[in-house]
């Protein structure tokens, strides 16, 4: 062979094996770990779905990996969805993972306050579910049974928090994951509180559903917690306006003296006691309030129309405060 074609094939292989040694070293994984989501939009193009993947340090080179994707042809097959990648992860799997659209997963928020079917209704907003189908689960025995909720049934129990779900996912997987939150959250810790003050898990849910709805300033729910402890300890009517909005067929928005007569079991103005279930599902927050109450006296507590309230401690104080924040004295007792 002449000395002019053993030089180009020198250089020929020589350029293969040093490509391949710098594909080998720049597509190591990523030194950074921890988990991390990349949502890549529909008709993204590949050169920002890379600059995402190097900004959250999923890959370590953005250039080589943007190259090898090129020459492979992948880089319009990448499949549009969120996926969370566990730090490190060799690319490969990540470009695989994009392709076969294994990772993709639907992104949902829960927050907390909502009813049942305010539940359904953001889930089938975000196509997770079928709306109809969902609350028909929610109330399938089979599925109560399963869960242990028999008796007490699933309001209350789906956990707001942030959910990831996979297109495929059926409406009772995604009843099971929330009520397996609201389990792992609940702990040991929080049960035995609830038989320190002789509640059960159940009638915890429940006073921490009045108390989500009652009031979304943090600083308050114990203040709120400690009023409805104290009215059930003196078997006073808790009187709180959520119960009797929950047990209406429809509410306008101006709770009215009639709607306090509402016979129904839900309405505190009218039983003593707890409802006989949660009228919303309540988050962390509320439940840690609901088994740790302040120490304080308070027996009333009132709007003051800006998301805050005014605590009592006498009937007295309380229908002061009315008569300041809601100009009539339409309760003269309660809230």
């Amino acid at each position: 062979m002449k000395p002019f074609l053993l030089t180009l094939v020198f250089l020929f292989l020589s350029f293969l094996l040093c490509a391949k040694f710098l594909i080998v070293f720049l597509l190591l994984p990523s030194q950074k770990s921890g988990r991390v989501e990349i949502k890549v939009e529909r008709g993204e193009p590949f050169s920002s779905v890379v600059r995402k993947l190097r900004d959250q340090g999923v890959i370590a080179n953005e250039k080589i990996f943007s190259l090898w994707a090129r020459l492979r042809g992948l880089d319009k097959k990448i499949h549009w969805g969120i996926y969370i990648f566990e730090r490190p992860l060799a690319p490969e799997e990540i470009l695989n993972r994009m392709l076969l659209g294994k990772g993709v997963f639907h992104r949902v928020t829960i927050p907390e306050g909502l009813t049942l079917r305010e539940v359904a209704e953001v889930l089938a907003n975000a196509e997770i579910v079928n709306k109809e189908r969902f609350l028909m689960e929610a109330n399938n025995p089979e599925i109560l049974s399963r869960l242990g909720l028999d008796f007490e049934g699933i309001e209350g129990y789906l956990f707001p928090d942030t959910y990831y779900f996979t297109p495929s996912v059926t409406e009772k997987d995604v009843i099971v994951a929330m009520t397996e939150q609201f389990g792992s959250v609940f702990n040991l810790a929080l049960e035995m509180q609830a038989k320190r003050l002789g509640l059960s898990v159940h009638q915890v849910v429940t006073l921490a559903s009045l108390i989500e709805k009652e009031t979304g300033i943090e600083a308050e729910r114990p203040l709120v917690s400690a009023v409805f402890h104290n009215r059930l300890k003196q078997k006073i009517p808790l009187q709180s306006d959520p119960t009797v909005i929950y047990s209406l067929k429809s509410f306008s928005g101006d709770l009215r003296r009639r709607d306090l007569q509402n016979p129904s079991p839900y309405n505190t103005y009218r039983i003593q006691g707890l409802p006989p279930a949660p009228i919303c599902n309540p988050g962390l927050s509320s439940l840690i309030a609901a088994l740790y109450p302040a120490p304080v006296p308070y027996m009333y507590f009132v709007s003051k129309n800006n998301g805050s309230h005014l605590f009592s401690v006498s009937l007295e104080e309380h229908n002061r405060a009315v008569k300041t924040y809601q100009g009539t004295e339409r309760r003269s007792s309660g809230r």
